[in-house]
């Protein structure tokens, strides 16, 4: 009866590991772009080490098909909550628009979009061109660090695809989107393609037709560990009369 007892014991233990470590875990399995519907044959649940699920990781496919993703995701990558536009998204471009933010499109060319290399999920600066109120030229960044949103309509893209598209489509605060749409009115819009990584957002004062023609020239700053050289001392020789001393004039 002890050994009986024990054997059930064991096999009781064992097979509770097992299903410790039969957790499941929804992943990609094909490409999924952001923006759209998450069809059923592109993902799949795969067991996963029970002590690494990620947290609020899906475990059934039923969960996840049909949702809309907010960004794009590749295959292996698990499926997680915030990955996914609300329930109810019909799709498209304004689920994956972030809360407290807007999207607006402007038109661009080969040029202004950096040579197709303006791509979805990119970041840009947004220069404007034009004349002031007194018809001097100027050049000034209007905004720093835009997210791109759309090239056209691909909302998906390949760093090492560039494509030549017409419009691009940025996320902007509401104060970000007035001041792009009245910038487009009076001057001729460039994009900066900048790194992704930099976070620098710095004002900057803007270039004008003298800096171009006539700038201005900087004063010349000796190295700091530089120092003055001793003047130079000249000596002459004098002649003593009486209480008086003269210096001798050079021949």
């Amino acid at each position: 009866m002890a050994a009986f007892l024990a054997t059930r014991w064991m096999g009781g233990d064992k097979a509770g590991g097992n299903e410790a470590s039969e957790a499941r875990v929804v992943i990609v399995e094909q490409p999924i772009e952001a923006g759209k519907a998450i069809k059923a044959d592109q993902i799949r649940a795969v067991p996963w080490p029970g002590s690494a699920v990620p947290q609020d990781a899906y475990t059934r496919t039923k969960d996840v098909a049909g949702r809309v993703a907010r960004v794009p995701m590749i295959p292996g990558e698990p499926v997680l909550p915030g990955k996914l536009a609300r329930e109810g998204s019909k799709g498209g471009l304004s689920s994956i628009i972030p809360k407290g933010k807007r999207a607006i499109t402007v038109r661009v060319n080969e040029v202004i979009a950096v040579a197709g290399f303006v791509l979805p999920n990119s970041y840009v600066d947004v220069l404007i061109n034009g004349r002031d109120e007194k018809q001097r030229p100027f050049s000034q960044t209007v905004l720093s660090r835009v997210k791109v949103l759309a090239a056209d309509q691909i909302t998906t893209g390949k760093p090492d695809e560039p494509i030549v598209v017409n419009a691009v489509t940025l996320e902007l605060t509401p104060r970000e989107s007035e001041k792009l749409d009245l910038a487009r009115n009076i001057g001729k819009l460039s994009l900066v393609l900048r790194n992704e990584f930099d976070e620098k957002t710095g004002k900057s004062r803007g270039v004008r037709f003298r800096d171009i023609v006539n700038p201005p020239k900087r004063e010349s700053i000796s190295p700091p560990d530089a120092q003055a050289a001793p003047p130079v001392q000249r000596f002459e020789p004098e002649e003593i009369r009486g209480t008086r001393r003269e210096n001798v004039a050079k021949p």
